[in-house]
């Protein structure tokens, strides 16, 4: 809303810089560092009544995207052979805690994680985390829960988890963790992933998922999520199916703040996640370097939900997203990416979208 009248569209142009420096460790038995990620962005053009897109700061009062934004995390480690204890900012990309990287800047958390690696093949993951920092905001927030048709839910300053993750076979990987979201919600999750070569030419990828949830506190958190993946990839080519169903009295809780869930059928602009949804997808992935042009790259997706219900009403929703990127192969302007991303989505009961988005980045490493 601005002024009166109701927004037709949200746009924003921006710039964004992040510098992430990663230092390595003191000499001893036990080695010291510090990391730091500092976060800018300035908007090069949005008007009051075009904002809210999720990419710049914006005021409740006027609807004004602000002018320039950013942030400093630091984060303390200590590393004891292969197990590291890291406190502070984090950018957890784990399966209950993905954070959010869809806009100019990364959603951040802060708390406290240890890792180790020191069993072969073996992965063990634990922390903490008590705030968070949105993609859109300059300040610390406490966490909260997103969890469709759910009741209940409070911010919270403590989440933890623990997970492991154990390669069986080389391409062969099992993850398993648990998570819980004071007075919110607790989670289960397990996934299998496979890689193999079923021909000299043929490759088979599969990624099976399952979330288990419920209630903590006076919440009522019921959800069971579940997806298969199968792609058969062929030199350039590449070929998915998925299927997820969600069932229980919820959809899928996750933590808020734009937050992603960890699940097949995430889109660029929908989750598909509603309780009670059936989703299913059709994926092409292909890279143009067997016809002389490297670094060029095209992918489709089509994903459909039903059987769920919005305001007592059945209803569905489906996405279209078409993505054509190109990284620059070599020269003064190597590594250079440039992706032009349009996305449809259409729902009976739901708001419809039609995105254009142009994305550059650059990487320089010191």
């Amino acid at each position: 809303m601005h002024k009166g009248k109701q927004q037709s569209k949200s746009e924003d142009w921006g710039q964004a810089f992040m510098l992430r420096l990663k230092s390595g460790y003191t000499e001893g038995t036990i080695g010291l560092g510090i990391d730091a990620i500092g976060l800018a962005a300035f908007k090069l053009d949005s008007g009051g009544g075009t904002g809210g897109t999720g990419t710049l700061v914006r005021s409740r009062h006027s609807g004004k995207s602000a002018d320039q934004h950013g942030s400093l995390g630091l984060t303390g480690k200590a590393k004891f052979a292969e197990t590291v204890l890291s406190i502070g900012t984090h950018e957890p990309t784990l399966p209950i805690a993905f954070r959010n990287d869809t806009r100019l800047l990364p959603q951040t958390f802060e708390g406290g994680q240890i890792q180790s690696k020191d069993i072969e093949n073996l992965t063990l993951t634990a922390g903490q985390f008590k705030k968070t920092r949105t993609r859109d905001s300059t300040d610390d927030q406490r966490l909260s829960m997103y969890s469709d048709g759910s009741k209940g839910g409070v911010t919270s300053n403590r989440f933890n988890y623990a997970g492991a993750s154990y390669t069986f076979i080389p391409n062969l990987t099992g993850t398993y963790f648990y998570a819980e979201l004071k007075d919110n919600y607790k989670q289960h999750h397990a996934n299998l992933q496979y890689l193999t070569d079923l021909t000299d030419e043929i490759k088979l990828k599969a990624d099976l998922r399952h979330f288990n949830s419920s209630d903590k506190g006076n919440t009522n958190v019921d959800n069971r999520l579940t997806s298969a993946n199968f792609a058969l990839g062929y030199q350039n080519h590449w070929l998915g199916l998925t299927y997820q169903n969600s069932s229980g009295k919820t959809g899928l809780p996750i933590l808020g703040g734009a937050t992603d869930p960890w699940v097949a059928n995430i889109a660029t602009y929908h989750i598909f996640i509603r309780a009670k949804e059936d989703s299913w997808q059709a994926r092409y992935d292909y890279s143009f370097a067997d016809l002389g042009l490297p670094g060029l790259k095209f992918m489709a997706r089509y994903i459909s939900g039903d059987d769920f219900n919005i305001g007592n009403k059945s209803a569905k929703e489906w996405e279209r997203d078409i993505d054509i990127g190109y990284t620059i192969q070599s020269g003064p302007l190597k590594d250079v990416s440039l992706l032009a991303r349009n996305v449809m989505y259409r729902g009976s009961h739901t708001t419809d979208i039609d995105e254009n988005r142009v994305l550059v980045n650059y990487t320089f490493k010191f």
